[in-house]
């Protein structure tokens, strides 16, 4: 069946493994995804939404690097939202809510008419690996299919084991079987394994719910979307969304059960996620608190299953559904399934370079839970760098690693390898140090030129983006460049409570006051003239005003950003020896042995690494 040698197997179909295998594929790599349930492909194992804050920059630079997460999500969106609208622009966040099910088959159907691209539903049970180098996997049948490449993305499946109060049973997802004999092989070659936890809501059905006694949630007025490219459009009709609260009535009744939590009764001794608790977490840690919310969110266009975000549980069912009928508005609910933890092995990310390929075993590389993150769209975005540079390494062309002033795919990364994760991964804006310049209105000026030179990307979609890039650069020197008179701009500041200029000036100068927007800005004649002349869409304008109102933050960061590229450019040969360097300290020597950084940025990163030992390396290094 399998005669011939495929350059990139991808393990798992998660979004992790349906990235990687549509970028190795795109690419012109032959790629087989091979998945234990074909039917499962891109499943949305929890919330039935994609993006939120930082997460949506993910997506949207997914989007412009050539994924496919970005047209998926908005195929398949029911409702729009742009998060952190109040708050400056680097914090913009978009966020779809979803439909589950045809967001599962617009992926299928997107990868099925993907060229290059084969698939194979069965158990991938062992690797096979010949000098240091993987060429090929094991599947539980016993077939070998021969690879000059393999892509890990396992998810939850890696000797998953699932909790229902003091019940548990093995299992990558509910419903669905855990995949043995990878992990045991793995840690036989050297590589260090861990254990990690997640959890889900129960998901109840939607006509036993009182909407009416709820506060509803609606998506945006005028709803955006998250692709750059012209292959999808904006929802023209979204549904609502609502809001309830638990109460102590709640707390108490969910507290009855804590004897028999397998959080709390040692079962579940690994790492949960820090910033997705469970409810029980929640009012154990959070005992001050009356209310939580609760995001009644649902499924799908015509489906009546609801899912009740915030209410992540693995107390025992009867519990959870005593519980969940004394919120408000859900007095007569009705289970489709109840909530669960899962516990799963992953493989701390310090064992990989930065291109995901793993350290130990040439031509493995891992994306997604496998390396200790949580959410679909981290998943996604390692499994697209994963993707690629599996496809490059066998193309013999130069591995692809974005910066961390580049993408937030390139902190994500970065992050990972450099200071490792001890519970699931998830990214922040606060993680990014350069999050003015990495907004998701600027995704595709960032990395769609990156997308064209790997070949994921088409040369419409290029000079789309290299024409919105010259007529937003064209418009903020139109505004360097244009005076407005005293006269025509004091009435326009007046209302917004500005001081009064004396006389005229560059519009420039008045456009970067805070408290002056666009819309203020277009009552002037000259400007709204030259919006009409050239045809500026609501994209370029916001561009603009963002370029003009945040020079100084994004002058400033570029700044910062090109100090650190100097160190960045400074490299450290492989397998560098730290134990000659007596001067460093030893908690440093140790680290840095382990980590094997690249880069004395990377090197800087390094946690217990101090200003001091990088001075030593780099005098070391010759300066």
């Amino acid at each position: 069946m399998f005669e011939n040698v495929y350059d990139v197997i991808v393990v798992g179909g998660g979004h992790a493994g349906s990235e990687a295998a549509a970028a190795a594929a795109n690419m012109g790599s032959s790629t087989l995804l091979i998945t234990m349930n074909l039917q499962n492909i891109a499943q949305m194992s929890c919330n039935p939404a994609m993006g939120g804050i930082a997460k949506g920059q993910i997506v949207r630079e997914i989007d412009a690097l050539g994924g496919y997460s970005g047209i998926v999500s908005d195929t398949s969106a029911i409702q729009f939202k742009m998060l952190n609208k109040s708050k400056g622009p680097a914090m913009w966040s978009p966020r779809v809510q979803s439909d589950r099910m045809r967001f599962a088959e617009d992926w299928r159907l997107m990868l099925e008419g993907t060229p290059n691209l084969d698939f194979y539903q069965e158990m991938v049970s062992g690797l096979i690996v010949e000098n240091d180098a993987v060429v090929g996997v094991k599947t539980s049948l016993g077939l070998e299919i021969k690879a000059k490449t393999v892509v890990l993305t396992n998810g939850t499946f890696l000797n998953g084991l699932i909790h229902i109060g003091d019940k548990n049973f093995g299992g990558g997802r509910s419903g669905e079987k855990a995949a043995t004999g990878i992990t045991e092989q793995l840690v036989d070659l050297g590589f260090e394994s861990g254990r990690m936890k997640t959890g889900t809501p129960p998901r109840v059905d939607g006509r036993s719910l009182d909407y009416s006694k709820m506060e509803v949630q609606p998506g945006d007025t005028i709803p955006e979307k998250f692709s750059f490219s012209d292959v999808t459009k904006p929802l023209t009709v979204q549904r609502d969304c609502h809001m309830s609260y638990t109460s102590p009535l709640v707390h108490d009744l969910l507290r009855e059960g804590f004897d028999r939590s397998p959080m709390f009764n040692g079962r579940i001794q690994s790492t949960g996620p820090r910033y997705c608790p469970s409810i029980e977490d929640k009012i154990n840690r959070f005992a001050s608190k009356e209310r939580h919310q609760l995001f009644v969110e649902p499924e799908g266009w015509n489906t009546v299953e609801v899912y009740v975000n915030g209410f992540s549980t693995s107390l025992p069912e009867d519990v959870q559904f005593k519980a969940l009928r004394s919120v408000v508005g859900f007095e007569k609910v009705k289970f489709f399934r109840p909530g669960y933890a899962i516990e799963y092995d992953y493989f701390p990310p310090t064992q990989l370079k930065h291109t995901l390929e793993t350290k130990l075993v040439k031509g493995l590389f891992f994306a997604g839970q496998i390396n200790g993150t949580t959410g679909y769209e981290e998943a996604a975005s390692q499994g697209l760098m994963a993707g690629i540079n599996a496809a490059l390494q066998v193309q013999e062309r130069e591995e692809f690693i974005l910066k961390r002033n580049e993408a937030y795919i390139g902190v994500l990364v970065d992050d990972l390898i450099t200071k490792g994760t001890e519970e699931p991964y998830r990214m922040f804006t606060s993680r990014a140090e350069y999050r003015t310049l990495l907004r998701q209105d600027n995704a595709d000026l960032r990395l769609t030129p990156k997308g064209y030179e790997l070949g994921l990307v088409g040369e419409k979609r290029l000079k789309r983006m290299e024409e919105k890039h010259s007529k937003a650069e064209n418009f903020v020197d139109f505004f360097r460049n244009t005076s407005v008179s005293a006269e025509e701009i004091n009435p326009i500041l007046e209302v917004n409570n500005s001081a009064p200029v004396n006389q005229s000036g560059k519009l420039f100068k008045i456009f970067a006051r805070p408290n002056i927007s666009m819309t203020d800005i277009r009552k002037i004649d000259s400007v709204e003239a030259y919006i009409q002349e050239h045809h500026l869409d609501k994209e370029i304008i916001e561009q603009t005003e963002i370029q003009v109102k945040y020079s100084g933050y994004i002058d400033k960061e570029k700044n910062n950003a090109d100090k650190l590229n100097r160190l960045e450019d400074l490299k450290i040969p492989a397998n560098f020896d730290y134990s000659q360097l007596k001067s460093m300290s030893i908690e440093a020597r140790q680290k840095l042995e382990k980590i094997q950084p690249r880069t004395i940025s990377q090197a800087s990163r390094v946690s217990g690494v101090s200003p001091s030992d990088v001075s030593v390396l780099l005098v070391y290094m010759g300066r």
